[in-house]
Formats: C-alpha cells, structure tokens, sequence
C-alpha cells in the first residue's frame, strides 16, 4: 500500500513535470514571447533534462529537432510505469519492455505520420499545379527529397521517376509502415505484458 502511493504522488509529479516539458518545448516556437519570471523558472526547470536529448545526434535531422518528442516519451514511459505500480501494486519486466517499445514507437509514428501529412500536402500543390518553386516549398522539398531518395531508390532502383509518383509512393510507404509497425507493436506489447517475470 505505502509503495502504491509513492508511486502515485511519483506519477503525479511526472505528469507535472512532462506538462511543463511541453510548456517550455512550445515556448522554444514563440521566441519573441516575453514570458518574465515564468519563463525564467520554466527554462530553469526544463533546460536540463532537455538538453540531455539534445546532444542525441541522431534526434537530429536536417532542420528538425526530434529530440523533444524522446523527452517526452520517456517522461510518458515512466508516468506509465508508475501509474500501474500504483494501480496493481506490481510491476514486471514485461510490463516496462512493452512501456518502452510502446513509446518508443509512439515517437517513430509520430515522425512517421508527420512526414506523411507533409507529403499529401506536397502531393496536393504538385497536382493542383501551384507554384512550385516559392521558398516554402523549396523549404519543404529539401526536407522530403533525403527521405523519398532512399524510398525511391528502394523502388525504382536508379530509373528515374516524376517527382509526383515519387511523392505518391512515398506517402503509400508511409502509411503502410505506420499500420503495420503500429499493428505489430500492439502484438508484441501484448505479449510483453503477459510475461510472468
């Protein structure tokens, strides 16, 4: 019983602590915000533990930083774990695996669906035959075009191919890979979780 509440009082602080993550990750997006001495005390309280996924170097890509999305994942794997402490009193090693792959997918297909909503958006403006070649789609097209590369090239091998079907067989491979992970995961989490150990 004393252990349940520990890791209820645990889990509520988590649950604090990935609010104000959040708050501190939005705030990065509105830098001309002045949030005075709220700010001051959000970064002081966030920065650190932020930074620590910071100097992840594959969390990086292009001009994306992934690295707040592990923060929080992690946050949420922990929030998780404590919260079923609390409610069962027991935890198992199958129980933190199948937390663990379950956020560390929840972040893959978070990335995942982004890039794909990315590229139906693309897929909308090249068939609508809009301008192409303004700076936000320029913008767009150099973070797509490393992606699609590879997906491509695993295709189509080095024939050439119009950039519309390439974005068109981009997005199909995306979407496909984000329900088979996500049904496999679901599967092996629910494995995970009957482990008697």
């Amino acid at each position: 019983m004393v252990l349940s509440n520990i890791a209820r009082v645990l889990g509520a602080v988590a649950t604090v602590y990935m609010v104000l993550c959040f708050l501190r990750v939005l705030s990065t997006w509105l830098p001309a915000a002045d949030l005075g001495r709220a700010g001051v005390v959000l970064r002081k309280a966030t920065d650190p533990y932020l930074r620590l996924f910071s100097r992840i170097p594959f969390l990086r890509s292009g001009g994306f930083d992934f690295s707040p999305i592990a923060a929080l994942a992690v946050l949420t794997v922990l929030n998780s774990a404590l919260m079923t402490l609390a409610s069962t009193g027991i935890i198992t090693l199958g129980l933190v695996l199948g937390l663990l792959l379950a956020a560390f997918w929840s972040a893959i297909g978070f990335v995942i669906s982004f890039f794909a909503v990315i590229i139906l958006v693309r897929i909308i403006v090249a068939a609508a035959h809009w301008n192409s070649l303004h700076p936000l789609w320029m913008l767009v097209d150099s973070m797509l075009n490393p992606l699609l590369f590879r997906i491509n090239r695993l295709f189509y091998r080095n024939r050439i191919v119009h950039y519309l079907q390439s974005l068109v067989t981009g997005f199909v491979v995306l979407i496909l890979v984000r329900v088979a992970g996500g049904s496999l995961v679901g599967l092996i989490v629910g494995l995970l979780d009957r482990l008697p150990f």
